[in-house]
């Protein structure tokens, strides 16, 4: 395959660069750029030198429609204007921003405070969660590749909500994310004498991923409930970790939960139930596509502890994206993201 990647410079751009390098069916990666054309990408960043030594292109539409696939790894805004066009032509898309996520247009312009995309774009689209909703993306041409905190809540909380064992009205999800999360672009919020030695709690109540968690609980579990949902930002690069609680439904076990989780991905390579654990960190998936879950019923409160971890520059952004595209082209799952994590 003969891959493009828009918005390469910024790290889930360097993330889908690292492991399309590695993957045995991709013949060779084109680098776009709206703001840096020209230059040696290698240049940029020194680690890539020899490895992606080209300049980076310029974005033009006639070009783009001759790759076999094609991701945006864009601010939120620019995919929207970019991608309607190539709908219908040669390239599979897989869009890395919020743009095409929110079926709802007035929901969309409401929490990311920008125009939504083309109506019938994102009608054709197809949210890319892989483990929920692998037979639309293998025959959708555009993938709304899921955004980090909702794919850590929604692996680790649909299966309990479907199955109607928890109860989702009273849901409360607390979410930490590295700092990495935030982009690439300098900002007050990630700079260094602000995040260091801090963990600090932001975009209260107003969490653009609040809706895309709530679309998918009513679309993959049957049901419609607001949540609850806060996102801390903690001193490390990498990493997400949520924790969700809710009451457990009358007469249900802890064992109810733990064998429903494992009954449900019992054939997902990339998803991974701890059982038994006194220590469960970010570091376990560090540098690797896995999502491990952890639950524990605490029977005084009679609430259950549901806990997942993610990389979000691969389970929660690039791998994601490679596990669609693997998808989309009837390869195995784990096609060049078998990666081992790095766990020091």
């Amino acid at each position: 395959m003969k891959v493009g990647i828009i918005g390469a410079t910024g790290y889930g751009g360097l993330e889908l660069i690292r492991l399309l390098h590695n993957h045995p069916e991709v013949q060779g990666i084109d680098l776009f750029s709206s703001s840096e054309e020209g230059m040696q990408f290698s240049h940029k960043y020194s680690f890539l030198m020899n490895i992606y030594d080209q300049p980076l292109l310029k974005i033009e539409t006639d070009r783009l429609a001759e790759y076999d696939v094609l991701f945006t790894n864009t601010p939120s805004g620019v995919s929207s204007e970019l991608l309607p066009a190539l709908i219908g032509t040669k390239p599979k898309l897989i869009d890395l921003s919020g743009d095409f996520r929110l079926k709802d247009l007035p929901t969309y312009e409401q929490w990311y405070k920008k125009a939504p995309a083309p109506a019938d774009a994102v009608e054709k689209s197809v949210y890319g969660l892989t483990e929920w909703n692998t037979p639309a993306i293998a025959e959708a041409q555009l993938i709304a590749n899921p955004g980090c905190y909702p794919t850590a809540v929604l692996l680790s909380l649909l299966p309990l909500i479907k199955e109607n064992l928890i109860d989702a009205r009273h849901l409360v999800i607390d979410a930490k994310s590295g700092i990495s999360g935030a982009g690439n672009k300098p900002s007050q919020m990630t700079h260094y004498s602000e995040t260091n030695e801090n963990t600090a709690i932001y975009k209260l109540h107003e969490h653009q991923h609040i809706p895309e968690i709530e679309q998918a609980i009513q679309m993959f579990a049957k049901q419609s409930t607001p949540i609850t949902f806060t996102t801390h930002l903690v001193p490390m690069t990498r990493g997400i970790l949520a924790t969700s609680y809710a009451p457990v439904n009358e007469g249900v076990k802890e064992a109810d939960l733990v064998n429903t989780l494992q009954e449900t991905y019992a054939n997902q390579p990339f998803v991974r139930i701890i059982k038994d654990t006194n220590k469960f960190g970010t570091n376990q998936v560090y540098g690797s596509n896995y999502c491990d879950i952890h639950v524990k019923v605490d029977p005084r409160t009679n609430r259950a502890t549901i806990v997942s971890v993610i990389d979000n520059l691969v389970k929660g952004a690039a791998g994601q994206a490679v596990q669609n595209m693997n998808v989309q082209f009837n390869l195995k799952q784990t096609t060049g993201l078998s990666l081992v994590p790095l766990f020091i």
